[in-house]
């Protein structure tokens, strides 16, 4: 072997090509733990609901499902060797649509889905600072709508693509499309229906996202700079119009957007109907939401003097990551709640580490087992995410009129 190729085993290698090797080998392992977990497709299943659960998401009393068994009417849960019944998530849906067409009262909405006259929900979470737990939020309220009988679809428009990963898709390995293909500048451009894909919640379709969503950000400027086409000028209206084209297939979208103030945020807000904005209870990210909603307003000021309009039905505050034994964190939620009481949620978002374990295994709160993990922990977490995520519901159905 001669002095060069010496040379060349031991030179370093450049800092780039050692980030693009390590970042393939983080997805190939984590694809490889995805076939391990979810065999033998790598395809995300959904586990069964207990009676009391059920009972809860449906809106009726374990008494009353017990009694539809014991008759033979609706779907016909499991029963395991103690007596316990679960049913699946699709089940769910067949008890809301049998006790739609059986029910008694006629003020119960076992099938909540859009009425005619009534807008499509489109809610954007949002924050510029990561750790927010803005793709937590916006993943158990996309399945909680669904668990309570909505047609939901969520929108992934952060290219990391975090809430694609908790809904089972690895972007860079499964070569699946983004909203980035419906909203694009060429003709390359997709109809947002051949992008969509489901999930393992009945009810809940996803729009991955995928790096080349990044691309919105450079495109942009240059499609502004087009002179022989409006469509550059016109960029805050791609995302709604994309939606349009879905319009009559869903009750409430759900999108995450990514931690900036970049033209696919702009875009997001100008397409929403209500807008979500998570803040952890701290100084620091206080002061920084408070610079974030400076930024956002001065540039929403001139945009909508170029025609995009912001109209929203609702806009709140929802405190994510709360420890209520701590101090200071209470003290700022006080805060904040004086300032701005009409828009803030009631219920905050708890820290705990049911969310951070079951996150572990890339699934929810709503997905991981209870058995699987301390179920006082369990309990309390789901509690104030149910809080949570029907308060939010009710600002949905609100909108709605009803």
């Amino acid at each position: 072997m001669n002095a060069n190729s010496l040379a060349s085993l031991k030179a370093p290698m450049h800092f780039e090509d050692q980030i693009l090797e390590q970042g393939d080998l983080i997805s190939k392992k984590l694809h490889l733990l995805s076939v391990q977990r979810f065999p033998p497709n790598a395809k995300k299943t959904l586990r069964s609901f207990s009676l009391s659960e059920v009972a809860h998401y449906v809106g009726v009393s374990q008494s009353t499902l017990k009694k539809l068994h014991l008759e033979g009417k609706g779907p016909s849960p499991q029963t395991s060797s103690s007596g316990r019944r679960s049913y699946t998530a699709e089940q769910m849906l067949e008890l809301r649509q049998y006790l739609d067409a059986h029910g008694r009262s006629e003020s119960r909405m076992y099938v909540p889905h859009r009425r005619p006259g009534e807008k499509l929900q489109v809610i954007a979470v949002v924050n510029f600072k990561g750790g927010s737990g803005k793709t937590t939020t916006a993943a158990h309220l996309a399945q909680y709508l669904a668990l309570t009988g909505h047609r939901v679809l969520a929108v992934d428009l952060d290219p990391q693509a975090s809430l694609s990963s908790l809904h089972g898709f690895q972007p860079e390995l499964d070569q699946v499309p983004s909203i980035y293909d419906a909203i694009r500048y060429d003709g390359e451009r997709k109809p947002l229906a051949d992008i969509i894909q489901s999930t393992n919640f009945p009810g809940l379709d996803i729009v991955p996202a995928n790096l080349d969503l990044q691309e919105y950000e450079y495109d942009t400027p240059l499609a502004m700079s087009d002179k022989a086409s409006n469509e550059g000028r016109t960029f805050f209206t791609r995302i709604s119009r994309a939606l349009a084209e879905v319009d009559d297939r869903y009750d409430v979208i759900v999108i995450d957007c990514p931690p900036q103030l970049g033209y696919l945020t702009l875009t997001a807000l100008t397409a929403a109907t209500s807008v979500m904005i998570t803040i952890h209870p701290q100084m620091l990210d206080v002061m920084s939401m408070g610079q974030f909603l400076l930024m956002l307003g001065g540039i929403l000021k001139p945009i909508r003097a170029a025609g995009a309009e912001v109209n929203l039905t609702w806009y709140r505050y929802v405190i994510t990551r709360y420890e209520p034994t701590d101090l200071p964190q209470a003290q700022m939620v006080g805060f904040m709640s004086t300032m701005f009481h009409e828009f803030m949620l009631k219920h905050q978002m708890l820290k705990s580490t049911a969310v951070s374990d079951a996150g572990i295994t890339k699934q929810t709160l709503y997905e991981i087992e209870r058995s699987s993990m301390n179920r006082g922990t369990y309990d309390r977490a789901l509690e104030a995410l149910d809080a949570v995520n029907g308060e939010i519901a009710d600002l949905v159905h609100k909108s709605w009129g009803r």
